[in-house]
C-alpha cells in the first residue's frame, strides 16, 4: 500500500528522477526555488526523511559530512579518496547473499545499501609520493 504524500514530497521526488546523482538538501532547495516550485528548507528535511522511511530515498554521507539524496532505485557502492574528495563508483556488489540472509534471519525490510571504501585515489598518491 502506498502512503499518501504531500505535495512537497512529490516535488522532491519529481526533481529527483531528473536528477541523475546525489544532491544535497540544500541543492534541492535551491533547485526547487529556481523551477518556481519555492519550499522552506525544513519542509524540504522533514520531506526528505518521510520519504527515506518509506524507502523511496536513499541518502548517502560523504567525508566531508555533507548528505546526498537519491532516489533509492539500485544499491551504491563507492570509493572516495579522502584528500581531494573524489568518488568513484562502481557495479560489483559482494553483499547481497548477506542482505538476502539479514532480511530472512532478522525478518527486517531492507530498502537498500551503500558500500563505501575511503582511501587514497592514484593522483593523490602520487602527489603523496612526491611532496613526501
Amino acid at each position: 500500500m502506498r502512503a499518501l504524500r504531500t505535495r512537497s514530497q512529490e516535488r522532491i521526488l519529481n526533481l529527483l528522477k531528473t536528477i541523475k546523482q546525489g544532491i544535497s538538501a540544500q541543492g534541492i532547495y535551491v533547485e526547487l526555488r529556481n523551477r518556481n516550485q519555492s519550499m522552506g528548507l525544513a519542509t524540504v528535511y522533514r520531506s526528505l526523511e518521510a520519504l527515506k522511511l518509506e524507502g523511496l530515498v536513499q541518502v548517502r554521507t560523504l567525508a566531508n559530512g555533507e548528505a546526498l539524496y537519491s532516489l533509492a532505485q539500485q544499491d551504491k557502492h563507492h570509493m572516495t579518496c579522502l584528500q581531494c574528495g573524489i568518488s568513484i563508483q562502481f557495479n560489483e556488489c559482494p553483499v547481497h547473499e548477506l542482505e538476502t540472509h539479514l532480511q530472512a534471519a532478522h525478518k527486517f525490510k531492507i530498502f537498500y545499501h551503500t558500500l563505501e571504501f575511503f582511501g587514497l585515489c592514484n593522483q593523490c598518491q602520487i602527489t603523496q609520493d612526491v611532496s613526501g
